[in-house]
Order: C-alpha cells, then sequence, then structure tokens
C-alpha cells in the first residue's frame, strides 16, 4: 500500500521569508540614515565608526542570507495531513 506523499512549498508563510522582511526594513533604514544623515559629531561619539552604515550593510546581508536559505531548501508542507500523519504513524 505505497501511497505518494505530495508537498507543496510553504511560500510566504514561511517564517525565514517574514524574519527576512523584518531585518531588510530595518537595515535598509540604518543605511539610509547611516549615508545621508549622520553628522561628524555622531561619529565622533561612536570611535569614529559610522554604526549606522555598517550595521545597516550587515543587517541587510543577514536578510539577504536569510532568502538564499529560504530559495534554496524551501519548506513542504504536505497536501494532506491525514495521509502524512497515516505515513507518520506507520
Amino acid at each position: 500500500m505505497a501511497h505518494e506523499s505530495r508537498s507543496r512549498r510553504a511560500g510566504v508563510f514561511d517564517i525565514r521569508l517574514i524574519i527576512a522582511l523584518l531585518i531588510g526594513v530595518y537595515g535598509a533604514v540604518l543605511t539610509v540614515l547611516g549615508i545621508g544623515f549622520t553628522t561628524d559629531e555622531d561619529i565622533a561619539k561612536a570611535a569614529n565608526v559610522n554604526i549606522n552604515l555598517w550595521a545597516g550593510l550587515a543587517m541587510l546581508v543577514f536578510a539577504a542570507l536569510f532568502v538564499l536559505w529560504t530559495w534554496l531548501r524551501p519548506l513542504r508542507v504536505p497536501e494532506d495531513v491525514q495521509a502524512a500523519q497515516q505515513e507518520s504513524a506507520q
């Protein structure tokens, strides 16, 4: 009684994409602040490092890695939950 398990991708309901979106938005805001709105006085307070720019860029890279992870290793959701539960019980 071989039952072929069918599944589909989780898509936008994958929590990794939601995390990537949130981190990406914050990263974009910090990058814009670091490029256009950080004064020399602010940089001097932060040990001569434009921390908004670097933190924003790091967050954008982190978000891109999450999107890449989601694309390379998508979550699979069984189409028939009852059949999946029966298969796991056997």
